[in-house]
């Protein structure tokens, strides 16, 4: 199997996804970098909980370590379930009348909050906005985050949704009201993509 030379963190959690766990000296050759280049990178990633580590011992000395996704990890670098979502968002909204399809809407952005709430700090809007931002870079959606402190303006410059969102744009309701749930206060979407009036989307705090 042939595996290119990973450049960033996220080649190294997809290298690790394919052929973990591994060790430092796996890594660095795979990655044609230095030993100590690699625990930088290794130290980094596990302070934001993707890998985790275990000793292995081998005769007398400091044990080495073998290196594996978390969870977490696994999430972030998950499997394409594009379709599958696309097929289930259609038959939900066939089954639904308006305010069924609104109370749904609520429950999947309740389901999906209480899933990433133990991820975002902070007590002022902006370190709340900021930590979702951070959430969000995560999951390779590219956001900022600027405006006034009580008002913060989230941007997303890529929709995490793109198909679904081109087809029904309840699915942009739904990512409002998850953010809302995050923030701990509504959030409303002042600009949108898809009416070509921005090239980002944008979520301000209430």
């Amino acid at each position: 199997m042939s595996i290119e030379t990973p450049t960033s963190d996220s080649d190294v959690l997809d290298l690790l996804r394919v052929a973990g766990p591994l060790g430092v000296m796996d890594l660095a050759e795979a990655m044609e970098v230095t030993a100590t280049a690699v625990r930088q990178r290794l130290i980094r990633l596990m302070a934001k909980q993707l890998i985790q580590r275990e000793p292995v011992r081998a005769g007398r000395g400091r044990p080495k370590h073998r290196y594996w996704l978390t969870d977490k990890g696994v999430r972030v670098t998950g499997s394409n379930f594009t379709d599958l979502a696309v097929v289930l968002w259609r038959e939900l909204g066939s089954m639904a009348g308006e305010q069924q399809r609104q109370d749904l809407l609520r429950r999947i952005a309740r389901a999906l909050a209480a899933g990433y709430a133990k991820e975002i700090q902070g007590d002022t809007p902006t370190e709340r906005m900021r930590s979702l931002g951070e959430l969000l870079a995560q999951r390779r959606i590219p956001v900022s985050v600027d405006g006034p402190p009580e008002r913060p303006v989230l941007k997303t410059h890529a929709c995490p949704y793109p198909t679904l969102a081109e087809e029904d744009r309840s699915i942009c309701t739904m990512e409002r009201m998850l953010f809302s749930e995050l923030l701990g206060r509504d959030v409303e979407l002042t600009h949108c993509r898809l009416d070509n009036s921005s090239k980002d989307c944008r979520f301000q705090s209430r």
